[in-house]
């Protein structure tokens, strides 16, 4: 991974404005992305960063995001897929392969690498970003991520886990989600009394 030398995204800070132009699939067109104007919205900021288009990994995750789209948008998070591969290429891609043609969120464009930079995850060497996924809250604070190699894809449906466990954090700040929480689950409230005691808790 990319060493941040200098402004780089930080957990539990804000992240910087972010602009740049995406293919929408939905519209068949190019759009501009500001992600002020979807966090003021009230939205999760959802960046899932792969190495480039017509490879080989990369349509098999974006096609599993896809799968979960839907249940994404209804935990009120906005996806967006970004590459440095510019937005033509993005139209290209997503009109040839047949892996992609479910996929119904933004493809964003990072061309110069900054925005990877900014996220740590830009290969120098190879001119693309690693496999990166970060969770942006309402308010614009980074408060999850993930990086991959290149030849490990992710799991959209741990992606979905994590966003609904952040969204339900959100409104019960004092509680902690355990391992493998899912919606519905017992959560924990941390306190003297369950130190050591953690397995009781969950009972």
């Amino acid at each position: 991974m990319a060493e941040c030398t200098c402004d780089c995204a930080r957990f539990g800070q804000k992240i910087s404005p972010l602009n740049f132009s995406a293919y929408d699939p939905n519209e068949g067109g190019f759009v501009e992305v500001s992600s002020e104007k979807i966090l003021s919205g009230g939205k999760w900021l959802i960046l899932v960063f792969y190495p480039a288009d017509f490879t080989f990994v990369c349509p098999t995750e974006l096609a599993d995001i896809a799968a979960q789209h839907e249940a994404l948008k209804k935990s009120g998070a906005e996806i967006i897929s970004v590459s440095t591969d510019n937005k033509f290429v993005h139209l290209a891609w997503r009109n040839a392969e047949k892996l992609l043609e479910n996929v119904r969120f933004l493809m964003g464009s990072d061309p110069t690498g900054a925005i990877s930079r900014y996220f740590g995850i830009y290969d120098e060497a190879g001119g693309t970003s690693y496999r990166g996924t970060f969770i942006i809250n309402p308010d614009g604070v980074l408060v999850g991520s993930e990086v991959n190699f290149y030849n490990v894809g992710r799991n959209a449906q741990e992606l979905l886990r994590k966003v609904r466990a952040n969204a339900y954090l959100r409104k019960n700040p004092v509680e902690v989600c355990p391992a493998n929480w899912e919606e519905g689950k017992k959560t924990l409230k941390p306190s003297p009394q369950i130190v050591g005691k953690v397995y009781e808790a969950l009972k």
